[in-house]
């Protein structure tokens, strides 16, 4: 069984093997074909108050007996006549990945609703779920939302799932933040990690010659040898960003015990809630059912057009995941 299972990988790895080399060749023609065109995103704007507002009403409706259903209707009909909103809620989802390249749509969903938005009656909402990433990507992400919190608008950050480390920093930006009662929260800290094969080339009888111009333009490297000198600059450095990352997060929630959070820990729900990381417990699908019973709820997105190149990349690796995924389960289905 065994044997059988490593024929089976190795023929998934060359084919594997095999899909990735197609899949070069035709992203390369492909994307030489479409480099002249021009690829623009589009602003979507879907009324969440309607389609939440229909489920609830089918459900109430189907509990009842037809004659029960006609009066219902009729209810219903009066009371979306009378109900009428002047206040808004504006949904906003963030997904950040390890370089938040997602701000670029945030920037844009940002934009349109500062355009439009009245800061005496409006709000965002912003369902946001992200492990951190790149110092500057994050940075910029919570800048984004720094504008809305600048301009007056009431913001509120929902986590279903997690925010943490640059995730959190997001997140504290927050009027009001809300969890999930297992959502992960926190990590306030800072992660710097590089590999060193200094002793590989020297025992392959390599030479790496690296010129730097300024004393610390260049304190850890990859291929030379390390000194304690670089080490401890290096060390600096990174005391000296969770530092900054500790001021901007007091700054923005001042209740918080700073040193008793920014150890690098996470927390979840209700721990969470008690450290003051969070303001409530709830999930996101709470507080738009809420908001629906007060105002008009609009989800903005701002999506970009993917290239055709980038389109069949996406799908082949997609396929290639599926293949590995598959040998992955079968082996753990063979073990048992």
């Amino acid at each position: 069984m065994l044997e059988l299972l490593g024929e089976y990988g190795i023929f998934l790895l060359k084919v594997a093997t095999i899909v990735i080399g197609i899949m070069l060749i035709l992203g390369m023609i492909i994307n030489s074909a479409s480099r002249q065109k021009k690829h623009s995103g589009e602003l979507k704007i879907e009324n969440l108050s309607e389609s939440l507002k229909k489920i609830c009403e089918q459900m109430k409706l189907e509990m009842l007996s037809d004659k029960e259903r006609k009066k219902a209707k009729k209810a219903t009909k009066k009371a979306k006549a009378k109900e009428v909103f002047d206040k808004r809620v504006f949904v906003i989802d963030f997904k950040g990945s390890m370089d938040a390249h997602e701000t670029e749509s945030l920037r844009r969903e940002v934009t349109a609703i500062l355009a439009i938005a009245d800061v005496d009656k409006d709000e965002v909402l912003l369902r946001l779920e992200s492990p951190g990433g790149v110092v500057h990507g994050y940075g910029l992400a919570a800048a984004q939302l720094k504008r809305l919190r600048d301009k007056g608008l009431k913001l509120t950050i929902s986590v279903d799932k997690v925010a943490a480390s640059g995730g959190y920093m997001m997140a504290c930006i927050g009027d009001r933040i809300v969890a999930a009662p297992f959502a992960v929260l926190g990590s306030i800290g800072v992660l710097a990690q590089i590999p060193n094969f200094h002793r590989l080339l020297k025992k392959n009888d390599i030479d790496f010659e690296q010129i730097t111009a300024g004393e610390y333009k260049r304190t850890l490297t990859l291929f030379g040898k390390n000194t304690d000198k670089g080490r401890e600059k290096f060390q600096d450095d990174i005391e000296s960003i969770h530092g900054l990352f500790k001021d901007f997060v007091q700054e923005h929630r001042t209740g918080l015990n700073i040193d008793d959070v920014a150890t690098g820990e996470v927390w979840y729900g209700q721990a969470a809630l008690d450290k003051g990381l969070i303001d409530d417990i709830k999930t996101s699908d709470d507080l738009l059912l809420e908001a629906i019973d007060r105002a008009q709820v609009f989800k903005v997105t701002y999506k970009e057009k993917a290239k055709l190149s980038e389109r069949f990349t996406q799908g082949a690796q997609s396929s290639i995941d599926r293949l590995i995924m598959d040998w992955v389960q079968r082996s753990k289905l063979w073990r048992w």
